[in-house]
């Protein structure tokens, strides 16, 4: 893959890829998000939070994924990159299958191709200022751009924390690693949209980071 950062190629292709899950720093906000998916039949985790080990062939920077059905919805995320020994700030979506998730969050982990913005920040650049980043996304919803998430990184365990407790640097010593590191509740809820876009504003540079992309649904034939 090849990404830029600051005008500079960073090219990389991860040999891991974790995708983190209940990382909400406030424990209602958490419980919120457990009882939200708990509507569509997902099971509350076993821990908070959970590191949900993918394969990193799932990242993609293409404007369209294909999926199984009609049941997916996307996520933004700040992304964390290791590449060569340096981190990265990006943006991604943590694309998942709903109905797969009613069954087991793991396998709708991995089902589903995982977007990220070809553009990424310097981690020195953002790390002291962090919990300021602010992330939004809307989805095409009845004709128009409806909003569907919006927070910032404040309202996520630190990214430090993170990196730690899913052992990435470790990890990224053996050929790069990423981690897409959670998400805000869904504004009128979790529900599938085929058309996503997001954005990662940093109010400090005043620089953002954009992602757009279409699911395609393939047709589920028995």
């Amino acid at each position: 893959m090849r990404f830029t950062c600051n005008g500079a190629p960073v090219d990389c292709d991860p040999a891991h890829l974790v995708v983190a899950g209940w990382t909400g720093r406030d424990r209602a906000a958490v419980q919120h998000h457990i009882e939200e998916l708990a509507e569509l039949g997902v099971a509350p985790p076993s821990t908070v939070p959970l590191f949900y080990r993918c394969v990193p062939a799932l990242l993609t920077q293409g404007e369209q994924v294909a999926v199984l059905g009609g049941d997916s919805s996307g996520e933004a995320e700040p992304l964390v990159l290791i590449a060569s020994g340096r981190r990265y700030l990006g943006l991604g979506s943590d694309h998942t299958d709903r109905k797969l998730e009613a069954v087991s969050v793991a396998a709708s982990k991995q089902l589903c191709a995982k977007p990220v913005a070809a553009e990424l920040w310097p981690w020195e650049e953002v790390a002291d200022h962090l919990d300021r980043i602010e992330i939004t996304s809307d989805i095409w919803e009845g004709g128009d751009w409806v909003r569907y998430q919006s927070g910032s990184l404040a309202a996520i365990r630190p990214l430090e924390s993170l990196i730690e407790g899913a052992g990435l640097e470790r990890l990224a010593q053996d050929g790069g690693a990423a981690m897409l590191c959670g998400t805000f509740a869904a504004i009128g809820g979790v529900r599938p949209a085929a058309r996503i876009r997001m954005a990662m504003h940093n109010p400090v540079r005043d620089r953002s980071i954009t992602l757009t992309y279409q699911a395609e649904a393939l047709e589920v034939v028995a």
